[in-house]
């Protein structure tokens, strides 16, 4: 929790507790309430024992054990910057338990404690509460001194609830116990009671007069004016449990109209926008946090997927339908592809379709028909795709649609800040389809410990290189930048004014590329992708 710089929560609390003015707090269950209560403009929150608990779905018997509502309080505490009255019950046990108490409600910035003079575990006071046994003054009393001498904070405030009205002694003893708790040391009185008309706290006020402040929780005389408490000279008055019971009638409401109408349509207009519960949530100030810490690029990033092809290479699996929907393990090959980019936040895909194109209709993707399949290569296609994309702010990733791979892969393009960036597979003399994608390649630097962190690019790329040249083997990854995309697309206008690049596929681009002196930075890995160029490959690929 943060509060107003050199203000601890525990000193805003005693300014209020000893205010000129009747002072007023607001009951909070958990951080989403304890932040409504915030922005309605209340100074404090009460952390209601029986609010607490009810939320909790159990009763107001200690049945939520103190280490629960701890927990419970800190979510209350990091949400808010107002301070926290504890309903602490009876303190949770004895003086000991006291002491340990304070230090961890300190520990949480939790600015005072309200105990009640009752045995543990305590039974809520509008339950038979004139049956219910006080307990013992003096143990009381060296319950509110261990606590005080616990705490570090000199502000926090102990406040000692009075439970004689409730428990029907009457108000001599009502007032004979609120004055040994005060010498005890608490810092304010909370008097209860249960009638429906003020009698009793007001007669305790006018014999108590100022000794030190009075608090009163007006839950059953709720009808009396707020102007008779200042009268009489309250310090602070608690709205004890209105922000559950309004919850719970409204969320009863709720269903029982959902169960009814079985349609959204009858409650949309009463409930909360979804967007309202992102607010209360600081959702933006997660997206403010990802900005500055996580690996940025995803959420800027495109792709296009090259899937125009039929891939006759499969046989009759590819009869009615193209390649990159043969199923692996009843996915879709393309599913899989999607599935990699959405893992790592890249959601604008748009696939290149052209063979048995209506088979290709998996959902959330935006489709490019490249009806001229049969006479064109990947470059046409691509042209295609790039001219048809709406601006050119994001990042591009191109790939195929019947090459695998691991989500490393995207993700590692999308930290690359260069204009063109391509992946190479160190273990090129384990890949069999080095060919069909583009061939060999020849980098600045082979793959190494030596070339961990130095910036590699490429050389060459082709299947005549030597041996002894060759670093490894392109996998059909190419990620260009908004920049890199300007010169792309003029460098694609102009191969295809050429009727020999007609049927070429990406490698010849790379190679214009590198012919125009445009670096293409290189990331190495082994392994970590497949491509699917046959029968056994298929079978390959559902273990992938």
């Amino acid at each position: 929790m943060s509060s107003t710089p050199g203000i601890t929560p525990a000193c805003q609390f005693r300014t209020l507790l000893l205010s000129d003015q009747l002072e007023f707090i607001c009951e909070a269950h958990n951080g989403l309430s304890a932040k409504i209560v915030q922005e309605a403009g209340f100074r404090g929150i009460w952390a209601s024992g029986l609010s607490i608990s009810a939320q909790f779905g159990v009763r107001d018997n200690n049945e939520a054990s103190w280490t629960q509502v701890l927990d419970n309080l800190e979510f209350m505490s990091d949400a808010v910057t107002i301070p926290i009255l504890l309903d602490g019950d009876t303190g949770y046990g004895n003086f000991n338990n006291m002491q340990r108490l304070v230090r961890k409600l300190e520990q949480r910035h939790i600015a005072a404690v309200c105990i009640e003079d009752k045995l543990f575990p305590k039974t809520n006071s509008f339950i038979k509460g004139d049956a219910q046994p006080m307990a013992d003054m003096q143990e009381f009393c060296g319950k509110i001194k261990a606590g005080k001498d616990a705490q570090t904070d000199s502000d926090f405030c102990i406040i000692a609830r009075v439970e004689a009205f409730i428990c029907g002694w009457g108000l001599t003893e009502a007032l004979r116990r609120a004055e040994a708790y005060r010498q005890a040391g608490a810092d304010g009185i909370l008097i209860h009671s249960a009638l429906s008309v003020p009698d009793e706290i007001l007669a305790f006020k006018q014999e108590w007069s100022n000794r030190c402040p009075v608090v009163i929780v007006p839950t059953k005389y709720y009808a009396t004016p707020t102007d008779v408490f200042r009268q009489h000279g309250f310090s602070m008055v608690i709205w004890a449990n209105h922000m559950l019971r309004t919850a719970v009638a409204a969320m009863q409401r709720t269903a029982r109209t959902l169960k009814e109408q079985q349609h959204l349509l009858s409650i949309e207009d009463k409930v909360a926008p979804v967007s309202e519960i992102f607010r209360l949530q600081n959702a933006a100030e997660l997206q403010d946090a990802e900005d500055r810490y996580l690996p940025r690029g995803a959420e800027n990033t495109s792709a296009i997927v090259l899937a125009a092809s039929r891939g006759e290479e499969l046989h009759e699996l590819t009869e009615h339908q193209p390649k990159t929907m043969v199923n692996i393990q009843g996915t879709p090959i393309l599913a899989r592809i999607v599935d990699a980019y959405n893992a790592v936040g890249i959601k604008d895909i748009t696939v290149v379709r052209g063979y048995k194109k209506e088979s290709v209709t998996l959902p959330n993707l935006t489709y490019l028909d490249n009806d001229d399949f049969a006479d064109t290569g990947e470059l046409d296609s691509l042209d295609k795709a790039v001219r048809a994309r709406k601006g050119l702010a994001k990042d591009l990733i191109i790939s195929y649609g019947d090459v695998l791979f691991n989500k490393y892969i995207p993700q590692a393009l999308c930290q690359e800040k260069e204009d063109f960036v391509v992946f190479v597979d160190s273990d090129w003399q384990n890949q069999s389809s080095y060919a069909r994608l583009g061939g060999f390649t020849e980098c600045t630097l082979p793959n190494s410990r030596k070339a961990f962190n130095a910036k590699i690019y490429l050389k060459q790329l082709g299947n005549l290189a030597p041996q002894e040249s060759i670093h490894g083997v392109w996998m059909g990854f190419l990620k260009v930048s908004p920049a890199g995309a300007v010169h792309l697309q003029a460098i694609l206008a102009e191969m295809l004014a050429d009727p020999a690049n007609r049927k070429a596929g990406i490698p010849v681009l790379l190679q214009e590329l590198l012919k125009r002196q445009l670096s293409v930075r290189v990331l190495y890995t082994v392994g970590h992708w497949l491509d699917i160029n046959s029968l056994e490959d298929v079978v390959q690929a559902g273990s992938f």
